[in-house]
């Protein structure tokens, strides 16, 4: 069994809506803060904290765009996407408010957490691990993969996992070129899987809703891109 249920709680001035999961009864569990991709809350990153639970973690979806809402309106997305996507500390201060709120929820173990992202959210998991914050593991799918403050990739205590699409036209090979030096120069313990033949938000199967060619699903992409993440959890929650 399953405890699912929404967590309100405040960021930046505003009242956020995230979702929780995690294996209903007694025990500590290691927690998972997901952060979704620039649509929002949507169906599918409204399911991925069942998803986690259901391989024994306690899993907190954030919301970063306030009252758990879907931008579904491209330009009102593109406004939000740029408010935030230019204000690193505003960025960083969304994401450590919904790692706050996941640790405050019973049951969870503080000190043995990771941060998943999935898009979007992948730069959203990074700012907050360049911080400094306690995290033991980093890890985005179809990410962004640039940072406005790269150098302070030095301060990232925790193992990072990138999982991206050779085909991805939102993450061509230069912003990966530029990510590996990242973290070479700043000593990141990193791993970057490029799987052929993939495009953007691979592991969505609603991908194609978008009416962009640059998206996707790839079921083997997806399954391949959890189980390495299920490795790297092995070695750094477990």
């Amino acid at each position: 069994m399953i405890d699912v249920r929404d967590v309100e709680y405040e960021a930046d001035g505003t009242v956020m809506v995230g979702r929780f999961a995690a294996p209903a009864g007694p025990g500590v569990r290691p927690g998972v803060l997901i952060a979704h991709g620039a649509p929002g809350l949507d169906e599918f990153a409204r399911t991925r904290p069942e998803q986690f639970a259901a391989e024994g973690f306690a899993a907190l979806a954030l919301d970063y765009h306030g009252g758990g809402r879907v931008l579904d309106d491209p330009e009102e997305r593109a406004a939000r996407m740029n408010t935030i996507g230019t204000d690193t500390d505003l960025l960083r201060r969304l994401g450590a408010a919904g790692l706050a709120a996941l640790v405050e929820q019973p049951g969870v173990d503080r000190s043995r957490v990771a941060a998943v992202g999935y898009c979007f959210g992948a730069v959203v998991a990074m700012e907050l691990a360049r911080t400094g914050t306690d995290l033991r593991a980093v890890v985005g799918f179809h990410p962004g993969l640039l940072s406005l403050r790269p150098e302070d990739s030095r301060h990232i205590t925790g193992q990072v996992l990138m999982c991206v699409g050779a085909d991805d036209p939102l993450v061509p090979p230069e912003d990966r070129t530029f990510f590996e030096e990242e973290m070479r120069a700043a000593g990141v313990a990193w791993q970057l899987h490029v799987y052929g033949g993939v495009k953007h938000r691979f592991t969505d199967p609603g991908a194609a809703r978008a009416g962009s060619p640059a998206m996707e699903y790839h079921p083997d992409a997806s399954r391949r891109a959890w189980r390495s993440m299920l490795d790297v959890f092995a070695d750094t929650l477990r």
